[in-house]
């Protein structure tokens, strides 16, 4: 009996320590999309006549699992979600995964990084960012604070 209160007690210790923090928190997370997905949250329509569908500003990354750049730009991508948690989403597309979506917003190299303002402004840079590019984009495109 004492170990299982032991055991459980350890345990509702281990989700609440999980849930603490930034990392427990909504859009703290980098978040994979597939097209269906893209769809719902982020735009329906491709470059030429995009409207954002999100209530605050994302950014989308564009990648491929073989790709060293993309391989380069994922942790950095994860810290910045965890720093922003709350104030942006970071969405990732497999290019390879989804061809007829990359097709859609014309990327021909990645990684692709694409930033969209909350009323739909956009912008995107190519090639594996620093996490200083990343924030001062950030800075600049969504008049956000650098953390």
């Amino acid at each position: 009996m004492k170990k299982s209160i032991t055991l459980l007690l350890a345990c509702v210790a281990a989700m609440l320590s999980c849930g603490s923090g930034s990392a427990g928190q909504a859009g703290s997370e980098v978040i994979k999309l597939n097209t269906e997905e893209f769809n719902r949250k982020v735009s329906e329509k491709g470059i030429a006549d995009f409207k954002y569908l999100g209530d605050k500003p994302a950014i989308v990354d564009f990648y491929a699992d073989w790709c060293g750049p993309c391989k380069r730009v994922a942790p950095v991508l994860e810290e910045i979600a965890k720093e922003y948690a709350g104030e942006i989403y970071v969405y990732k597309v497999n290019v390879d995964d989804d061809p007829e979506l990359a097709k859609r917003f014309h990327i021909r190299s990645i990684p692709a990084i694409f930033f969209i303002s909350a009323d739909g402004e956009h912008t995107h840079k190519l090639g594996a960012l620093s996490k200083e590019m990343i924030k001062e984009t950030i800075a600049t495109q969504f008049n956000l604070e650098q953390k």
